[in-house]
């Protein structure tokens, strides 16, 4: 493991530890890893996708399909990045590694908020399939309560400990991935081309419905790092976290295209455009009656719960490994008796609630804007990601045999390229909000570092 020095700080390890430092984080195999990966990345928004999908027609699909490729292409980067540099923190200990402390507080700053921010739109989305079977008028009170039931709940989990996470993470996997799977394949043969509407249904530009739609369907891939950034809780990270983001990744592909290829195909594209829960409407559609969508509710119910078990890990588990550095407050560094962030998880589920709250209006508004900037504040640090990377493989590139080098640098570059065409298809009003979220870091990283007396850049020895 390389020693990560800091002018005026003593030495750290690249899991945010420093030397002979007491804790050792409780760890779990690659099992679990994947399911943290797919339990990440599939939760109750993929089960919501199709709706805000259906607004641009299918011409969205082709924008999944670009979505996947740079998806790929971005897991791969991240599996090269944690064999280089293993350790938790994943894009906020890349940035800091190849380019300075305040490059990693950006990436960490901007990760946290869309972990929380992202929390919140899962927990929306997760709303509107609880309220198939409870709270069916759509009370507005009543579905702050379920949504805030739904941000607290996994944070009890988290706070039980890393056993429980674990337990929850993969039975919740299993439970989701199989329906979903199902409903990929089978529902592929009741397509009808009639449902599908018009190519562009949006009427613009192609190249701006595929942009605008493509920002949307990245918020389906946010999460394939996630076993990058609880890489020091991993058995073996430098080679179970790789594994781990590249199969559940390719998973979440198969599952995803097909699946929402198969709901365009089998919902009417007036309906699918105004539902809530398209998935359910799809079962109903190709199985009739009711029984079919409810039992597709209960799995996104559970996808949806496991999405957030997840996340409400990494909301805890990215400032911890910055705040170790001392570059977030010293209160995210500490770890509970269970032996998890205790205090980084309870700060995140707060805000996600205190977000939820405020802007919950309607589902499209509240899910689409949240979504949206979740993504913004994710492409950072998944830019900075690719960015190290391609900084380092063109640095060592002479002492690297010339076909692998141009190999791995398409595919960081691929990476860059998905995650620009991303920013671009935010939309205005998301990079707005989410510039100003990003900015309102820079007195946070003054203030850490005044009280430290630190003026200097870190310098770092880099695993070849």
């Amino acid at each position: 493991m390389s020693t990560t020095v800091v002018r005026g700080t003593p030495p750290h390890t690249n899991d945010g530890r420093a030397p002979g430092h007491p804790e050792e984080p409780r760890r779990f195999g690659l099992p679990t890893a994947t399911a943290l990966v797919v339990g990440s990345v599939i939760g109750t928004g993929v089960f919501a996708l199709p709706s805000a999908l259906a607004g641009f027609g299918p011409i969205s699909l082709v924008a999944f399909a670009l979505v996947t490729v740079g998806a790929i292409a971005l897991a791969l980067t991240f599996s090269a990045l944690n064999r280089r540099i293993p350790g938790s923190g994943g894009p906020y200990l890349y940035a800091r590694s190849a380019f300075g402390d305040f490059a990693g507080f950006l990436n960490a700053w901007s990760y946290w908020i869309t972990a929380w921010a992202g929390n919140a739109a899962i927990v929306v989305a997760w709303v509107g399939y609880v309220e198939i079977f409870w709270n069916t008028s759509h009370a507005r009170g009543w579905s702050i309560l379920i949504a805030l039931v739904g941000l607290w709940a996994p944070a009890a989990v988290n706070l039980a400990g890393i056993r429980s996470l674990s337990v929850v993470q993969v039975l919740s996997t299993i439970l989701k991935f199989v329906p979903l799977l199902f409903m990929a394949t089978v529902g592929l043969l009741f397509i009808k081309s009639a449902n599908f509407g018009e190519f562009n249904a949006g009427g613009g530009s192609v190249l701006g419905a595929i942009s605008a739609a493509g920002a949307i369907a990245l918020f389906a891939y946010i999460g394939i790092e996630t076993a990058s950034v609880a890489a020091g809780r991993v058995v073996n990270p430098e080679r179970n976290v790789g594994r781990a983001t590249v199969l559940g990744t390719l998973a979440c592909a198969v599952v995803y295209i097909l699946g929402t290829v198969a709901v365009f195909g089998t919902v009417d594209h007036a309906t699918l455009v105004a539902s809530t829960a398209p998935f359910a409407d799809s079962a109903n559609a190709i199985f009739g009656g009711r029984w079919a969508g409810d039992m597709v509710a209960v799995a996104a119910i559970v996808a949806g719960f496991g999405a957030l078990v997840g996340w409400t890990l990494i909301v805890g588990e990215m400032p911890r490994a910055a705040a170790r550095n001392r570059l977030f407050p010293r209160p995210f560094a500490r770890e509970s008796r269970r032996g998890v962030p205790g205090y980084g998880i309870v700060a995140g589920t707060v805000l996600a609630s205190v977000l939820t709250v405020v802007s919950y209006t309607s589902f499209a508004k509240v899910f689409t804007t949240v979504v949206l900037l979740s993504v913004l504040t994710a492409v950072i640090p998944y830019l900075f990601s690719a960015a190290a990377q391609v900084y380092w493989l063109l640095a060592e590139g002479r002492r690297v045999h010339s076909r692998h080098l141009m190999r791995d640098v398409t595919v960081a570059g691929t990476a860059a390229l998905f995650g620009f065409w991303a920013l671009a298809g935010s939309g205005y009003q998301a990079a707005y909000y989410g510039l100003f979220c990003l900015l309102l870091g820079l007195p946070v990283y003054i203030w850490l570092k005044a009280g430290h007396r630190e003026d200097g850049e870190m310098t770092m020895g880099i695993r070849r």
